[in-house]
């Protein structure tokens, strides 16, 4: 198989490069991973400088053992160096144009870096899943979880990082999928009674591959929250009502985070109607002893009321926190105080409830209000 760079055609935002042998993905998201990949390997064989020729050569292998998928050959081509320093410097030899008096630029990491590494994620799924527990603030029992994103490596990145990172190199929706499939996947492994919140973007509700994956995965629906981490505009509200409102008539969930955190969010939960109200710890931290936190957290309590919604108490880290959100009406908590996040399966089996307790608490009824 050729690879040389001239039959990798340049292609505009709305055109996905043909790699030699490459079909064409029916979902966009593997599309569009594919030919950033494509992109990405066009510029380093495009460059020509001597100290890099090895580097271009085992790409080529790896293109040759992967025909048509360009990603996996990337991935591969970079955990096989161990550093990216050669190739994000090739990439960027090949992108900028000649220095002028012929000075040499200096290496830096620049967008390639950031990119190729996703690309590994998503090619390797080198993420997995974390639980921390959700208890009933009535029964002490755990009736959830809410899922966190964990990635493989030196643990010297914070997850909001890469999903930055993700979204810099215009892969944050496939980063996102990635994350929602790897706890799914996870879930199997929980107690069959407990619900199951995955963070999502408004951008990610509303698209449309999200129910192809919630309806074809092993989780039933009525165990699944989708739990919206980022602010709204009015119209991603109007949108996301319309757009989830035939998954929430089979059973699937909604939680709002953060409010209270941006102006607009009461008018949004209003419009939104949400089965869960969270108050994330900015809002818990000190609730015991700040008048205006107990105040608002009251207030919030008493807003969740009228909705037909459940208040949940995030960030619980002291035995007096959790007394002052279980007075204020708090139904469900979570926190340090409760139980940390954990990745491990034997964590997650102890959180089991007695058998005459689980009909009612996961009862759908019931369910809204705890």
């Amino acid at each position: 198989m050729s690879t040389d760079p001239s039959n990798f055609p340049s292609c505009s935002d709305n055109e996905q490069p043909e790699v030699p042998g490459a079909t064409e993905h029916p979902e966009a998201g593997a599309s569009r991973i594919r030919r950033q990949a494509a992109e990405i390997v066009k510029a380093v064989l495009a460059q020509t400088s001597p100290e890099h020729a090895g580097v271009r050569d085992q790409l080529r292998e790896y293109l040759a053992l992967n025909p048509g998928h360009p990603e996996i050959a990337l991935a591969e081509h970079l955990v096989s160096l161990g550093t990216l320093a050669d190739y994000t410097g090739g990439f960027q030899e090949a992108q900028r144009p000649p220095s002028p008096a012929g000075e040499d630029y200096p290496a830096e990491a620049g967008p390639a870096g950031a990119t190729s590494r996703i690309l590994s994620v998503l090619a390797h799924r080198t993420l997995l899943t974390a639980f921390q527990p959700i208890f009933d603030l009535s029964s002490d029992a755990v009736v959830g979880v809410e899922a966190f994103t964990r990635f493989i490596g030196d643990g010297s990145e914070e997850p909001g990082q890469w999903f930055a990172e993700a979204a810099s190199a215009e892969l944050g929706s496939e980063l996102e999928f990635a994350a929602l499939e790897s706890a799914i996947v996870a879930a199997r492994s929980l107690p069959g009674h407990l619900y199951v919140a995955l963070k999502i973007s408004p951008a990610c509700c509303l698209d449309p591959l999200l129910p192809e994956l919630l309806q074809e995965s092993e989780l039933s629906l009525g165990r699944i929250v989708l739990q919206l981490t980022e602010a709204l505009t009015d119209e991603e509200a109007v949108a996301l009502v319309a757009a989830l409102a035939p998954l929430r008539a089979r059973g699937v969930r909604l939680a709002v985070d953060h409010v209270g955190s941006y102006f607009a969010s009461l008018r949004h939960v209003k419009q939104l109607q949400p089965d869960i109200i969270k108050l994330d710890r900015n809002l818990i931290a000190g609730v015991d002893t700040d008048p205006l936190r107990h105040a608002f957290a009251e207030a919030m309590a008493g807003l969740a009321g009228q909705i037909g919604a459940s208040a949940t108490a995030e960030g619980i880290e002291t035995s007096a926190e959790l007394a002052a959100v279980t007075g204020l009406g708090m139904t469900t908590g979570q926190g340090y105080f409760l139980g940390r996040p954990s990745t491990r399966p034997e964590d997650w089996n102890s959180w089991v409830i007695p058998a005459d307790k689980v009909e009612a608490l996961t009862d759908p009824d019931t369910a809204a209000r705890s």
